[in-house]
């Protein structure tokens, strides 16, 4: 053995933690010590604060809007579809709805329904019932001998309200004749149905 061969034993030595020698060793500036002060506080963000003057998100024009009501369609093209039959995992006699894409593991998630496009060429006859379909894609189905079934839309707001309103109206005056009828009874006049009956 030579003495410069001699060493320490493993782990009886720890090296000296080497502080404020910049930010790439991750130990400079504040040297592991944190901050004093608001930036020390939770809860606290100096996140796009110019030093008082109006910030860059702030001078930035808006442009655009999302529309809260839209429909979200899951899209499937004529020749997916024909991919699809051809591997065997939709068979073409029975309807291809959003029930059968489901099964077939195509889809997943579906808000409100499938929109049949136009990409690719179709062989088979299907029945194909959607919620919506471009022109050219009903156009295509057709032509191969299969038929598109387009899903009814919901009923307006406004017709349902008139539908209640006629309804309410109707038991309305169905309660007043129970009610003068008892009345009637009970004063021992004869209601309408009973002078029906005697005449």
């Amino acid at each position: 053995m030579r003495l410069n061969e001699l060493s320490n034993n493993p782990g009886s030595r720890k090296t000296r933690k080497r502080i404020g020698r910049g930010p790439g060793s991750g130990k400079g500036g504040t040297c592991g010590r944190g901050h004093k002060g608001q930036k020390s506080r939770s809860g606290v963000s100096l996140l796009g604060f110019e030093g008082g003057q109006m910030p860059l998100y702030r001078r930035l024009p808006k442009r655009g809007f999302s529309n809260p009501f839209r429909k979200e369609y899951v899209e499937i093209n004529l020749g997916f579809l024909q991919k699809i039959i051809e591997a065997g995992k939709l068979d073409p006699s029975t309807p291809v709805n959003e029930t059968s894409l489901k099964a077939a593991g195509l889809i997943k998630k579906c808000r409100h329904g499938v929109k049949l496009l136009a990409k690719g060429d179709i062989k088979s006859k299907l029945t194909i019932e959607v919620a919506g379909a471009s022109k050219a894609a009903i156009a295509a189905v057709e032509k191969a001998g299969g038929k598109v079934v387009i899903g009814k839309a919901e009923p307006p707001k406004i017709a349902i309200k008139a539908k209640s309103k006629a309804g309410k109206d109707k038991a309305k005056a169905a309660k007043s004749k129970a009610g003068k009828d008892k009345a009637k009874a009970e004063s021992g006049l004869k209601t309408d149905g009973q002078a029906k009956d005697k005449s």
